[in-house]
């Protein structure tokens, strides 16, 4: 029943995944009009090279009733050249009371106002949006820059809970610069809507097509808004971008503005653009076939991993309790840093898959006598005895003097120079330092025994596979995905563990009795004579 599961759940991605790639092709490839001179095709605007000016202003609603501003105009506009400018605007006091404000973006005819223009194209974006404030950081021992107390009638607690306008500092625009034939016929849905089409004469023009990069705005570039706040900077950035790649990002766009449809917060889709802005489109193409892979042999792995748990004669002990240990505090540090759900979830998943191994570790049975339980612990036999000998008593003795000095003093160095938001955060903060800089001193205790037994575990060879394609993943998603510096490091600590075990397992032969990192003890007799000192 694994084996066909596994063969349907392959079939069943490799189907995905070609379906996937036909998808993008149809996005990314446009079919041009093949009869120039038919009336069915659609000429742009731009192959006459007219004199085009670009301007912003900024109003309180989309429609610019009650008034709009201008912000910035850029005079000789060319399609083709790239250009940033810093602006200063003007906040009014609506926007400055927890209100709105938005950004009109104007391509127009060079000496001719927008709001006269004829064969003017313009989009609306929000420069504010509302999420949570972030919570404030202080000095724990000294109690430096606390904020001061509130005047507002509401708790603190209350306060943070309660969505607050926050600017966006970047706007960012694009402009297809490709002199592209539209088929009227085979007119793409993306692009008609964003599409401004007059006639001219016998031929239909379209004219430039204008895109707002709503993928850029960032969590990490919104600033708050407060009563204080007479003016905030605002950096317009302008490049000229190809059919296929708006094409792509108007999907995107579309596919982020969904997920906040079903609930996804601010901070949620965040993650998501992160993976879009932060690479280019080889990079990105690279990124979906390694997630999708990796997705595919982590299930494959765990779909193992639970065989043989199932299945386990003897386990290392330490090892367990280790592992529950760290991706318990992994998780409790995400909680607390108000990580995206689409990696807390993960993390919470793995964190009750590791107590219930911590339940099979040490056979822990619960009997319920009404509403009391009581938890029977049963015994452990002699090859599990033997393997923490060398695991529990030698290997993590050595490498505690160096382990617990190192926590300690880069908790109390945290302690004194780095602001938290409270001690909870920095106990939290503390732990997860230790795990990510010294987990790899608990992988060691497998190499160490390996090294006494002269011996290395039985490990299938699909559960060896995929550890080494895991590993090799990890790898890759360290330089292309967004990441802290110490899980990026702890993604190569990984590597040089693995290639240890590599030359292990070329020099040292394989005994069936001893256990597995997964847990997993065969009961035949090794092959082989082992090595001598």
């Amino acid at each position: 029943n694994w084996t066909s599961l596994t063969g349907l759940i392959v079939g069943v991605f490799l189907l995905y995944v070609l379906h996937t790639c036909w998808v993008m092709f149809g996005i990314v490839y446009t079919k041009p009009c093949e009869k120039p001179e038919s009336d069915s095709c659609i000429s742009p605007y731009l192959a006459a090279k007219p004199r085009l000016q670009l301007s912003v202003y900024t109003a309180l609603r989309p429609n610019a009733d009650g008034g709009h501003s201008l912000i910035h105009r850029e005079e000789e506009f060319d399609v083709n050249t790239r250009f940033e400018r810093l602006v200063n605007v003007s906040l009014p006091k609506k926007t400055r009371k927890n209100g709105t404000l938005y950004a009109m973006v104007f391509l127009h005819q060079a000496g001719v106002s927008p709001w006269q223009d004829p064969h003017q194209v313009h989009l609306v974006t929000q420069l504010t949006t509302y999420t949570l404030p972030k919570p404030p950081e202080i000095s724990l021992i000294t109690r430096q820059d606390e904020p001061q107390v509130s005047r507002s009638p509401r708790p603190a607690s209350e306060q943070l809970d309660r969505p607050v306008s926050h600017w966006r500092s970047r706007l960012t625009v694009n402009v297809v610069s490709e002199n592209f034939l539209f088929d009227r016929e085979a007119l793409p849905g993306d692009v008609h809507r964003y599409m401004r089409v007059y006639q001219s004469g016998k031929k239909m023009i379209y004219l430039p097509l204008l895109f707002v990069d709503e993928l850029s705005n960032r969590v990490k570039d919104l600033m708050e808004i407060n009563s204080s706040s007479t003016e905030l900077p605002l950096s317009i950035s302008y490049d000229s971008i190809a059919l296929g790649k708006l094409r792509f990002w108007i999907h995107m766009q579309d596919a982020v503005y969904s997920l906040q449809q079903f609930g996804f917060t601010e901070k949620d889709a965040d993650e998501i653009k992160g993976i879009f802005v932060d690479t280019n489109l080889y990079f990105l193409a690279l990124t979906f076939f390694v997630a999708a892979f990796h997705l595919l042999f982590d299930f494959l792995a765990f779909k193992n991993d639970i065989s043989f748990w199932k299945h386990k004669k003897s386990m290392m002990i330490g090892c367990v309790l280790w592992r529950c240990f760290s991706t318990i505090v992994i998780f409790l540090y995400l909680l607390d840093e108000q990580t995206s759900l689409l990696v807390l979830l993960p993390a919470g998943i793995g964190s009750l898959i590791e107590v219930w191994k911590v339940k099979k570790a040490f056979k822990i049975h619960v009997i319920w006598r009404g509403l009391t339980p009581t938890f029977l612990f049963g015994k452990r036999d002699e090859s599990e005895k033997r393997t923490e000998e060398y695991d529990t008593l030698q290997a993590m003795k050595y490498l505690s003097y160096l382990l617990y000095p190192l926590c300690i003093g880069g908790a109390v160095y945290a302690l004194v120079f780095v602001k938290y938001k409270s001690w909870y955060s920095w106990i939290i903060n503390s732990l997860v330092n230790g795990v990510y800089a010294f987990g790899f001193l608990f992988m060691l205790p497998q190499l160490f025994v390996n090294y006494k037994l002269k011996s290395v575990a039985h490990l299938p060879w699909k559960a060896f596979m995929y550890k080494a394609f895991n590993t090799f993943i990890d790898d890759v998603f360290a330089f292309i995905i967004t990441m802290p510096t110490s899980h990026r490091l702890a993604c190569f600590r990984d590597d040089v563990v693995f290639l240890v075990y590599l030359y292990q397992r070329w020099l040292y032969p394989v005994d069936k009795t001893r256990v597995n990192e997964y847990g997993v003890s065969y009961d035949e007799k090794p092959k082989g004579k082992s090595h001598k000192d």
